[in-house]
């Protein structure tokens, strides 16, 4: 690649945030059962080809450029997917699944709070990732589909603030609510 040419830019944390989103999305509402006939099974290839390869590369990219806490997030949850996309067949037993997900749900607990400063869509995606992560891995242990199936809802919401905000970023949309000037809005009365 020509050094001239700008990799791991603001479009390549875009792309990446759309590919985590729809992954997200695909995966949770598997998990919540909320369409007939689609299940987690069913997002592997997504999970596999947009959330591990694509998401994986994107935060190459974004080494590449300097930003370590995106490249740290997109490669780490590159490596979730396709870690996630390739063992979906395996038959492993219900605590190894658990703990999988209960590890990873740790991961996406230091993008939380690593992500302090990033505003609030990358604070709530990584945070609700990180909660529907662990109840998807408590839910494994305890053999609850009730919490397998919140852990989904979380997920889900998750995806779509990544998609959101990447969606936003291509739109020009806004991402922060405004804020209201200090002393305006309140009157005196006397």
């Amino acid at each position: 690649m020509d050094n001239d040419v700008s990799a791991g830019n603001s479009s390549t944390s875009t792309l990446g945030h759309l590919a985590l989103g729809l992954t997200l999305l695909a995966f949770g509402i598997g998990h919540t059962g909320v369409i007939d006939g689609v299940t987690a099974a069913d997002a592997v290839s997504l999970a596999l080809y947009v959330g591990g390869i694509a998401l994986f590369v994107a935060g190459l990219l974004e080494f590449r450029a300097g930003s370590g806490f995106t490249g740290t997030a997109f490669v780490g949850l590159g490596a979730f997917w396709f870690t996630w996309g390739t063992g979906a067949d395996a038959q492993v037993s219900s605590h190894a699944a658990g703990l999988f997900l209960l590890l990873w749900a740790l991961f996406a607990l230091s993008l939380a709070l690593g992500s302090a400063g990033g505003g609030l869509l990358a604070q709530g995606t990584y945070g609700l990732l990180f909660l529907g992560l662990l109840l998807l891995g408590v839910g494994q242990f305890a053999d609850s589909d009730g919490l397998g199936k919140v852990g989904g809802w979380l997920a889900a919401v998750a995806g779509l603030a990544a998609w959101y905000g990447a969606t936003a970023a291509l739109a020009k949309w806004p991402t922060v609510l405004p804020k209201r000037a200090a002393g305006r809005g309140v009157t005196a009365t006397g």
